[in-house]
Parts: C-alpha cells; structure tokens; sequence
C-alpha cells in the first residue's frame, strides 16, 4: 500500500517504521514547511495516517479537502489533556466526528489511539501470548478492510466497534485509561475481566 502519514511524531515514527518493515510505501509530512503535508496527503492513495495533536487536526484537514477527497482517512488522535486527563471535546462531537465533518470526501476510521507509541514499536505486540487488539470505528466497509488489514500488518487483531457514531467511546476510553496509568500508576488492564466472566453476574 501507499501510506501517507500527516505529521513526524511519536506515532508517526512508530506506525509508520512498522508499516514499511511490512512491506508498505510510506511518506510522512510535518506542518514546518516544504509543503510537507500536502505530499503526504497526496501519496496515501491507499490510507493516510493523521497523527497530528488534537487541537491542530481540523484546520490541517479542512485545507486538505482535494487531497484527501476519496481517502482512508486513519485517526489515531486524543482529544485528552489537563491535569485531570479529561476530554478537550466538551461533550460535544468527538474528534473522530469533528475530522470527518473537516474532511467530508475523505472515509475516516478511528483507530490506533489506545495504546502509548512505544507498544507500537513492539515486533509484534503480544502480551501473556495474546496479540494486541485494535478496536476500529467507520462507517466505510471498504475503508474498514483497508485499516484491519494494516492492523494485522502490525500483528494485532481487528475488533470491530461500530460506527464513526461511537468513536467518542473510543477517545473516552482512552481518557480513562490515561488518566489511570499516569494519573494513578494503576495497571488499567486489570479492570477488565476475562470474556467467560462478561454478562454473567458473579456471586
């Protein structure tokens, strides 16, 4: 596939290191001139990556509309931030939502924004022998079977959590979890019971 990856940050390195040692074409593009966003744009014919900070996104996609016009648009962004790791979407649209209103000819899948950079630089990420899952919001089925298949690039397994409508549970989930790990030290992992325990009461 031919990547494009819109900015040079941790997750841009991560993601895209990753995905060119699988065999993709990658280029990735800062906003400190050369133009090097819109070429990236440009090349991700098949998926472009948009590992920008939250608050820079919207404008950044809005100016991309020709670019991104048809593309799989991968949103790995939290709107997370303050001493209390609380969601910079007030209540309202989620990230996800805002970069696919920014971006409305473009097929957005949020995906990617649960896990800190460095588990992306695992070969692969397995924990206990089990492979790390990527939960995946979209509305667009092929654009879908774009991303499962770069996470399965990764070694990861695609889970399947709806539509472009629940990515706020998505970036939720992520503010919980940061908040939990660097706000508390906890292992955040261990809210969650094994799957023979879900739905069944416990007595």
């Amino acid at each position: 596939m031919r990547i494009g990856i819109l900015g040079r940050g941790g997750m841009a390195d991560a993601l895209g290191t990753q995905w060119a040692r699988a065999g993709h074409e990658v280029v990735s593009g800062s906003r400190s001139g050369g133009g090097g966003i819109r070429g990236a744009a440009e090349f991700g014919t098949d998926a472009v990556l948009l590992a920008l900070p939250y608050e820079a996104v919207a404008e950044v996609v809005a100016g991309l509309e020709e670019e991104l016009r048809g593309r799989v648009l991968i949103d790995c962004t939290n709107p997370v931030g303050g001493p209390g790791f609380g969601l910079l979407t007030g209540g309202g649209p989620s990230a996800a939502e805002r970069i696919a209103s920014a971006a409305p000819t473009a097929h957005v899948v949020k995906a990617f924004n649960l896990c800190h950079e460095d588990v992306w630089r695992l070969t692969p990420p397995v924990f206990d022998g089990r492979p790390l899952a990527v939960p995946l919001c979209g509305d667009d089925e092929a654009a879908l079977s774009v991303v499962r298949q770069l996470v399965r690039d990764l070694g990861c397994e695609p889970l399947n959590a709806g539509g472009l409508n629940r990515a706020g549970l998505l970036e939720a989930t992520a503010a919980l979890l940061i908040g939990l790990w660097r706000g508390e030290g906890a292992d955040a992992q261990a809210i969650a019971p094994p799957l023979e325990f879900a739905g069944k009461r416990i007595s």
